[in-house]
C-alpha cells in the first residue's frame, strides 16, 4: 500500500505547498524544493553560532502573482536585501534619483499635480502632508519658532532663521552681477530676474507676466475681487497680508523706521527710503516730456498726467474726474 501511494504522487515526498505569506496571493501554488530548505537547516546548525546572529534574515517578496515560481521568489528577496541607500529610485519624468522610494513619490507629484492632503478649513490642497500641518498654523495662528533676540514668533523653523539675520547683519547670498547681497536665496533668484528680464509667471485673464509666483496671486485678486486679509479692529480688507500688517501699524500707532537725520518716523521702511531722498537731493524719477525731476516714482507718474491728460479717479456722485486719489477724496469731503 506504501509503494502504490508513491507510485500515485511521485511529488509528493520531494515537494511541499507554500502556505500564502505576508502579501502573498491566496493563489500562489509555487514549489519550493524541500531538500534545498532542509539543506539550508543543515547548513544553518552547522554554522558558529555568532556567524547565525549575523546573517540577515530572509524576506518573502510583497507582490509575487499566482504564477509566481520560486526563481521568481529568490530575485525579489535578493532585491530586498540591497541598502535602501544604494537602491536607485529614478523618475521617469526627469531622471532625478532619491535615496528613498517614498522621496520619489512625493518628489512625482510635482509632474502628476495631485494634491492629496487637503486642508478641512479652507479646502486648500497640498502634496506632501507636512506642508498641510504647516499651513494649518494660519487658522489655529499656531507659532512655535521664537527669536530669543526680540521675541517674535513664527510659524516655520526656516522663517525664523531668516529673520535672526537681521540680527546678525549676516547676508549670505550675493548677485554675480551687481554684488547685491540678500539674506535668503529665493530673494537673490527673484532679484536676479531683474538683470535676465525673465517673468516666468503669466496672468490667464489679461496676460501680464511677472517674476514672482506671489506677485501673479496678488495680481489675479484684482481680477476675482478676493480680499482675504481682514483688519481685527475695523473690518478692512486687503488683498495682500502685507497690506494689512501695515495698515494694523496705523491703529497700534506704531512706527519703527526712523530717519537719522530728522528724527522723522515712519510705518514702513521704503517710505523712510523715499523720504531720506529729500535730505540727499536726489531726484532719480525723470519726466521725459519736459526734464522735471522727482524723488519719487508715485509723483512722476501724478506729473505725467498733466501732459496726458489722463483723469483716472472718477466721482461717482458728479462723475468728476481728478489725475490724483487724494483730489478725489477732498472733493467728496464737500
Amino acid at each position: 500500500m506504501v509503494s502504490e501511494e508513491k507510485k500515485e504522487n511521485p511529488q509528493q515526498e520531494d515537494s511541499e505547498q507554500v502556505e500564502p505569506h505576508g502579501g502573498l496571493s491566496q493563489g500562489f501554488t509555487g514549489n519550493v524544493s524541500r531538500r534545498r530548505v532542509q539543506g539550508k537547516a543543515c547548513e544553518k546548525q552547522h554554522r558558529p553560532e555568532r556567524e547565525q546572529r549575523n546573517q540577515p534574515a530572509e524576506k518573502v517578496g510583497k507582490f509575487i502573482n499566482s504564477q509566481g515560481t520560486h526563481q521568481d521568489l529568490m530575485e525579489t528577496t535578493a532585491q530586498q536585501r540591497i541598502p535602501s541607500g544604494e537602491r536607485k529610485n529614478t523618475c521617469t519624468e526627469c531622471g532625478k534619483n532619491f535615496t528613498s522610494h517614498s522621496g520619489l513619490i512625493k518628489h512625482k507629484r510635482i509632474h502628476t499635480g495631485e494634491r492629496p492632503y487637503g486642508c478641512s478649513v479652507c479646502g486648500k490642497t497640498f502634496s506632501q502632508s507636512i506642508h498641510l500641518i504647516r499651513h494649518h498654523r494660519v487658522h489655529s495662528g499656531e507659532r512655535p519658532h521664537e527669536c530669543s533676540e526680540c521675541g517674535k514668533t513664527f510659524t516655520l523653523s526656516s522663517t525664523l532663521i531668516n529673520h535672526q539675520r537681521i540680527h546678525t547683519g549676516e547676508r549670505p547670498y550675493t548677485c554675480s552681477e551687481c554684488g547685491k547681497k540678500f539674506t535668503r536665496s529665493s530673494g537673490l533668484v527673484k532679484h536676479q530676474r531683474i538683470h535676465t528680464g525673465e517673468k516666468p509667471y503669466e496672468c490667464s485673464e489679461c496676460g501680464k507676466s511677472f517674476t514672482d509666483r506671489s506677485d501673479l496671486i496678488n495680481h489675479q485678486r484684482i481680477h476675482t475681487g478676493e480680499r482675504p486679509y481682514i483688519c481685527s479692529e475695523c473690518g478692512k480688507t486687503f488683498s495682500r497680508r502685507t497690506g494689512l500688517i501695515i495698515h494694523q501699524k496705523i491703529h497700534t500707532g506704531e512706527k519703527p523706521y526712523k530717519c537719522c537725520e530728522c528724527g522723522k518716523s515712519f510705518i514702513q521702511s521704503s517710505t523712510l527710503n523715499k523720504h531720506q531722498r529729500i535730505h540727499r537731493g536726489e531726484r532719480t524719477y525723470v519726466c521725459w516730456e519736459c526734464g522735471k525731476r522727482f524723488s519719487q516714482s508715485v509723483h512722476l507718474i501724478q506729473h505725467h498726467r498733466l501732459h496726458t491728460g489722463e483723469k483716472p479717479y472718477e466721482c461717482r456722485e458728479c462723475g468728476k474726474s481728478f489725475t490724483q486719489s487724494s483730489a478725489l477724496l477732498k472733493h467728496q469731503k464737500i
